[in-house]
């Protein structure tokens, strides 16, 4: 919890707050590292393609810490007069962040429609859910989303020239207005995270259905419908599956819900974002933050929601004690 509070105070740094957020640098990091190496054990009782798919999710929320808050608000924040602000610099620094974003927000889909195809389609799960399968649609994804946003690299221009040293990124004006622009922005947009939406939301639904047909099937063979209360490890099996479902995709649904709200209001209504009153403009600054949140918080919903994650998790964290407590009795003896 206090890692959640720090990095809200941290990304509404732009609202005004005078905080320092470097705790966010020492422990965030951290907590994703701990994760992947973790998940890498595969001692979580998860399939091989299933812990591909969040280890991959985790390393795309750990580079998107990394050059958002790292590179691109420290940088801009407290090292204003560093090379990290030289005009292609922070340029190519954007791109990476976005493309840390995007990766992160899609592999989120892609783990959804690994389980969808697990949970309801038995024939192709034989097929699909492999962990070559998902080493392929990963990187493949990491490069169509990374060459994707290349185009982002020329949406800047520098808001100083100093001995011929362009510095700092700012958005051109001609980004909300030219045509080839705006068509871009609207591409950008739907590709993530307006697919992503439905995408997710139309995966889960098919996955409910399924679930709860064959939930009905599955009780009326074991005999519980008369009155019969007997364990069924397979019903408690889909049921794990679906809490980490609906736990990241609801939590990434939730979290984007503002910035998709703020999209469709300034191209409804033709504001150029860069002319928001002051409301407007923390309505906006909270969709951003919101939406950063959306791709830290994929470590703590392992732990809240995977048993085996905690006790693994327990472990790594009470192992340096253990093993300094161990030391200590054995000399004593």
């Amino acid at each position: 919890m206090s890692n959640i509070i720090e990095i809200f105070i941290f990304l509404t740094r732009g609202l005004g707050a005078v905080v320092c957020p470097f705790p966010v640098l020492t422990i965030e990091p951290r907590v994703n590292l701990l994760a992947i190496v973790i998940l890498s054990r595969r001692n979580c009782g998860l399939s091989t393609g299933t812990t591909r798919y969040l280890v991959a999710m985790a390393i795309a929320d750990l580079l998107f810490v990394f050059t958002e808050v790292i590179l691109w608000r420290i940088g801009y924040y407290y090292f204003s007069e560093s090379f990290l602000c030289i005009t292609p610099v922070c340029s190519v620094i954007a791109v990476l962040r976005l493309a840390a974003r995007e990766c992160s927000v899609w592999y989120t889909v892609a783990f959804s429609f690994d389980r969808y195809v697990a949970i309801c389609c038995r024939k192709l799960k034989t097929k699909y859910c492999t962990k070559k399968t998902a080493a392929v649609v990963l990187a493949t994804t990491c490069i169509i989303l990374s060459l994707g946003n290349v185009p982002f690299y020329f949406t800047y221009e520098p808001g100083d020239i100093i001995d011929n040293v362009p510095w700092n990124c700012y958005t051109k004006p001609n980004y909300y207005t030219d045509p080839g622009w705006v068509a871009f922005d609207l591409f950008d947009v739907i590709l993530t995270p307006l697919l992503p939406f439905s995408f997710i939301l139309f995966l889960n639904a098919l996955t409910v259905r399924h679930i709860l047909l064959a939930s009905r099937v599955r009780k009326g063979l074991r005999g519980q419908i008369n009155g019969e209360n007997r364990s069924d490890p397979e019903m408690e099996s889909r049921k794990k599956s679906m809490i980490l479902l609906f736990t990241i995709s609801g939590s990434f649904i939730l979290l984007w819900s503002v910035y998709v709200l703020d999209f469709l209001y300034y191209n409804i209504a033709g504001t150029n974002p860069r002319a928001y009153n002051s409301s407007e403009f923390i309505f906006e600054r909270v969709g951003l933050m919101l939406m950063n949140l959306s791709c830290c918080t994929n470590t703590f919903i392992y732990g809240a929601t995977q048993s085996k994650f905690r006790e693994q998790l327990k472990r790594a964290v009470t192992y340096p004690v253990a093993s300094i407590v161990q030391l200590l009795h054995t000399q004593n003896n």
